[in-house]
C-alpha cells in the first residue's frame, strides 16, 4: 500500500490543499504571491502536485510536466518570513486532517525540507 493510500487517499490532499489556501487566503505576505483572483486553480495544482509525490496518480506531471518546483517558484520573494507562513498555514492544514503520528511526521518532515528548499532570498 502507498503511503497516498495508507493517508486516505485523494479526499485526504484535497482537504490539506483546501485548507492550507484557506490560510493563504488572508496571509498578507503569501496572498500577493498568487495573481489569480481565485486560489482554486492553485489549489489544485497542490492537490495533483501533493497526490503525486505521495505514490497516487501521475496526473500533475502528465499535465503540467516535470515538478521544477524552484524553477516554478523562483519568480517570488521567497525568504525565510514568507516560508514562515507558509509552514504555519501547512502545518495547520496537516494538523486538520487527524494522522496517526508517523504519518503526520512524514509529511511534515518533507513539507518542512521542501518550505525550505523554497526560500531563494534573505531580503526583506
Amino acid at each position: 500500500m502507498s503511503e497516498y493510500d495508507e493517508v486516505g487517499g485523494r479526499p485526504t490532499f484535497a482537504k490539506l490543499a483546501h485548507a492550507f489556501y484557506q490560510g493563504v487566503a488572508t496571509d498578507p505576505v503569501l496572498r500577493p504571491m498568487y495573481p489569480e483572483d481565485d486560489l482554486g486553480p492553485a489549489e489544485e495544482r497542490l492537490l495533483l502536485f501533493l497526490e503525486q509525490y505521495w505514490g497516487g496518480p501521475t496526473t500533475y506531471s502528465d499535465t503540467r510536466g516535470h515538478p521544477r518546483l524552484r524553477m516554478r517558484h523562483n519568480p517570488y520573494k521567497i525568504n525565510p518570513d514568507a516560508r514562515e507562513r507558509w509552514l504555519t498555514h501547512m502545518t495547520a492544514a496537516v494538523d486538520s486532517l487527524g494522522l496517526a503520528p508517523l504519518q503526520h511526521e512524514m509529511m511534515m518532515d518533507y513539507l518542512t525540507r521542501a518550505a525550505t528548499a523554497m526560500v531563494n532570498t534573505f531580503d526583506d
